[in-house]
């Protein structure tokens, strides 16, 4: 039986959103109607707040402040000479939440299951090794990459150590804490400000 058109319309672009597929989507579909008029009002309020969110241009993250720049990159108390490479948002997110971090960040975005950086991704890197080169005379202090205890993570990792090795002093790695084929958005504060203090 064929649904009406406004639920099939909403079930595609429910289906497109990461870890949902089609079964799911219609699932949701059908609980927001039950949800009733009140909650699907506030879901299309916070859907049309989205339309604030930037992308900062020097970090990647989102932001809704007015300028450029997030709050995080704006922030003068910050070390910006001490940047964490992360894969996701969530991560940048995960990594603040321990409150041992004082650098800035760049965040490259999902890592493909191929192994290769992408060509977004590369411009981005690209992007902090101008950055470097301008702001910091060409010498970051330390570049963490901060990436998931994996095969992929550590592939992807190697190949960003070899490209910005002559960008910095250092460049580490998270240390023990986290375990192999974990997600860094997944662990406790400790753990993580552990794999933190732990880099190396």
């Amino acid at each position: 039986m064929q649904a009406p058109k406004g639920i099939k319309k909403l079930v595609d672009i429910l289906s497109a959103l990461p870890g949902i597929g089609p079964r799911q989507a219609i699932r949701l579909a059908f609980h927001l109607i039950r949800q009733g008029e009140s909650f699907q009002k506030e879901l299309e309020d916070s859907i049309r707040d989205l339309r604030s969110a930037k992308i900062c241009s020097r970090c990647f993250y989102v932001h809704e402040s007015s300028g450029q720049l997030c709050d995080i990159c704006l922030d003068k108390n910050r070390d910006q000479s001490v940047i964490a490479i992360v894969e996701k948002e969530t991560d940048l997110m995960s990594i603040e939440n321990t409150g041992k971090f004082r650098g800035r960040y760049l965040v490259l975005g999902e890592l493909g299951r191929g192994g290769v950086l992408e060509s977004d991704q590369k411009l981005k890197l690209k992007s902090l090794k101008s950055w470097i080169g301008d702001e910091l005379a060409g010498r970051a202090k330390e570049i963490i990459i901060a990436f998931n205890p994996n095969s992929q993570g550590d592939f992807i990792a190697t190949q960003i150590t070899n490209e910005m090795k002559d960008s910095a002093d250092k460049v580490t790695r998270l240390g023990i804490g986290i375990p192999s084929g974990g997600e860094i958005e997944f662990a406790d504060d400790e753990t993580l400000g552990g794999a933190l203090q732990g880099r190396g």
